[in-house]
């Protein structure tokens, strides 16, 4: 990250794509892509990071609005049967921060909150999931109660 142009170019080669060239081409590959969100993909990695950005920026909310808006939550949902657990775990934190008034019908479906009462229950199993799923049931099931 803090290099001079003398090391970038000793890193780069003779042949290789320049860092400035390399972020300018990854930014249009972003900003020209037709391709659907990664938590779509069949590659569980690209589901894990793709899940993971979603968490990591849904705290935020103007950019939990944005994903609520684009159709994320039913895509997040999915994620809750994933065998990868950190993607479990990402997409319990995305729904912990993405469930408000305006959305909460579409997130406390009783299948979904079936889901995550299991994950509660299974703290011998994944402490992780278990202590995820009971501040999610905490916070957003236990005042409907």
């Amino acid at each position: 990250m803090f290099t001079n142009d003398q090391r970038q170019a000793e890193r780069t080669g003779k042949y290789g794509t320049s860092r400035l060239q390399y972020l300018q081409e990854l930014v249009s590959q972003f900003q020209n892509t037709t391709d659907e969100d990664c938590i779509t993909e069949s590659n569980e990695k690209l589901m894990e990071f793709g899940v993971g950005g979603v968490c990591n920026s849904c705290v935020d909310p103007a950019n939990a609005a944005i994903i609520t808006q684009c159709g994320g939550i039913p895509l997040v949902i999915q994620c809750l049967s994933s065998p990868v657990r950190n993607t479990v775990n990402y997409a319990l934190g995305a729904l912990y921060y993405l469930c408000n008034k305006s959305n909460r019908e579409e997130i406390l479906k009783p299948e979904v909150v079936d889901v995550i009462e299991r994950y509660a229950a299974a703290q011998t199993i994944n402490v992780s999931f278990s202590n995820l799923a009971k501040a999610f049931l905490d916070k957003h099931v236990s005042k409907e109660k």
